[in-house]
């Protein structure tokens, strides 16, 4: 019963009560020479006023009652507000109760003119690797190109245990890469698993940044930039709002170019060696204004001659790398997107790079006349995303990136490229994209002088789509 409906039933049982008093003592006068047992009226008059004492300590504590809860928020409630901020979790306490499942993906049509030439099973992205090393190689200029390869299928889960989150991720799109080149085909993006502060399985290698990635509709990205989803097992000691540390043993790998010498019979059964995981590892400071990143990879390239003759061309070189990021938020519309890696033999991380070794002369060395080296690569991102509204947004840059040849490379050898864009994208709704971009190639040789360029304008449509389930 509440305070209002106490006092209430109070006033009305007081009211009932002087009715009734006032008309037994009008009956007892008037009936006096009849009734004589005056007791009884006295008696049930008692009676209702130990009723009308017990009604009025009532109402004296609810009254106060009522003033200790004004006076102090602290007293717990039978429903908690929806506003009272959560504790904060014990690391490895199972806060989500429910298991979730996301299933996502999006439908994505690329479609444009290339005014110039590239190798044609790269029709649909801009790669200066792939751009023509002489004269007329993917000749004619000038075709339309459209594709749905970049669309995408992923399934993404998490479940609460007493070890920490269980997470799990599996994705692939549709394009075509290796001996798949050019092709609408399964290609793996992710098949990864972690629980608590371990993963295994292939994601995203430490020694990248795909938060550099800018905000393009160019499938293959910056060509300077560091990117490379490799099988790795994961450490991640450090995981918060504040920063992160990651430490992964990854899968090796590597190519070689023999250079002026390609052919001869001396390097046919010159075959890779890889006896040990490269070691990457990241660590990021995170603040309001951004974060900044270094990220770092020692590996191991080796290589043995199975030739019975007097050569010994067997070897192997140490691949080591920097790779210096960050996203910086200049105002609330502007988010730049930087980055700057260098070292030796670290090409088979970067996004689009050549071999990671070159072979060198090595005169005066009858049993050994040449060798292999690994190439030092210099990678450059600048980009800066900008969002005019909630439904435009644009982003412009550049990237580059230069390889120091060994001198018994071939001429026609890469040596250095050029990437930049500029693009007006347009979200109608937030899961739909329309937008168009321009873009820009360049290549240049290691020696023989010759260089291409290439321009192209492109126009996608992409249509998002996921899926919740919590259970």
């Amino acid at each position: 019963m509440t305070l209002l409906e106490l006092r209430r039933w109070t006033r009305t049982a007081g009211s009932i009560l002087l009715v009734f008093i006032l008309s037994a003592l009008l009956q007892a006068q008037s009936q006096a020479p009849q009734n004589p047992d005056l007791q009884q009226l006295k008696d049930k008059l008692q009676q209702l006023d130990e009723q009308i004492q017990e009604l009025k300590e009532q109402i004296q504590a609810a009254e106060q009652a009522g003033q200790k809860q004004s006076a102090s928020p602290k007293v717990s409630v039978s429903k908690p507000s929806p506003e009272r901020p959560e504790p904060v979790p014990l690391e490895g306490e199972v806060v989500e109760k429910k298991n979730s499942v996301d299933v996502y993906g999006f439908v994505m049509l690329d479609s444009g003119y290339e005014f110039k030439e590239q190798n044609p099973n790269w029709f649909d992205v801009v790669r200066p690797t792939q751009l023509p090393s002489f004269k007329g190689e993917f000749a004619p200029d000038g075709n339309v190109f459209a594709g749905v390869r970049q669309s995408r299928f992923g399934i993404k889960s998490s479940t609460p245990t007493s070890f920490g989150d269980l997470n799990t991720i599996f994705e692939f799109e549709l394009f075509g890469t290796g001996v798949d080149a050019g092709q609408t085909t399964f290609r793996l993006r992710h098949a990864y698993g972690e629980l608590g502060q371990f993963g295994a399985g292939q994601t995203w290698s430490p020694f990248m940044d795909i938060d550099v990635f800018p905000n393009s509709i160019e499938y293959w990205g910056p060509n300077g930039m560091v990117f490379f989803r490799n099988v790795q097992v994961r450490w991640m000691p450090i995981r918060s709002d504040k920063g992160r540390i990651t430490i992964a043993l990854e899968r090796p790998g590597a190519s070689g170019d023999q250079g002026v010498y390609s052919g001869r019979i001396e390097l046919q059964n010159v075959k890779p060696r890889f006896n040990f995981p490269d070691l990457s590892w990241q660590a990021r400071l995170s603040r309001d204004w951004g974060y900044l990143q270094l990220a770092g990879i020692v590996r191991k390239i080796g290589w043995v001659d199975a030739n019975t003759d007097a050569l010994k061309l067997g070897g192997h070189a140490v691949g080591w790398g920097l790779n210096l990021s960050s996203n910086l938020k200049m105002g609330s519309k502007d988010v730049a997107k930087l980055s700057v890696v260098y070292g030796p033999g670290i090409e088979n991380y970067m996004n689009d790079a050549p071999v990671d070794i070159g072979i060198k002369n090595n005169p005066g060395n009858p049993v050994t006349p040449i060798k292999g080296v690994a190439l030092p690569v210099l990678g450059v991102v600048s980009f800066l995303d900008h969002n005019w509204s909630r439904q435009f947004t644009s982003s412009i840059g550049y990237s580059m990136l230069n390889i120091e040849n060994s001198n018994a490379q071939s001429p026609s050898d890469f040596h250095q490229g050029h990437y930049a864009l500029a693009n007006l994208l347009y979200h109608p709704i937030p899961k739909v994209m329309i937008g168009g971009e321009f873009q820009f190639g360049r290549r240049v040789n290691f020696s023989d002088g010759f260089n291409a360029n290439d321009y192209r304008m492109q126009f996608s449509f992409k249509y998002d789509w996921s899926k919740d389930f919590k259970f």
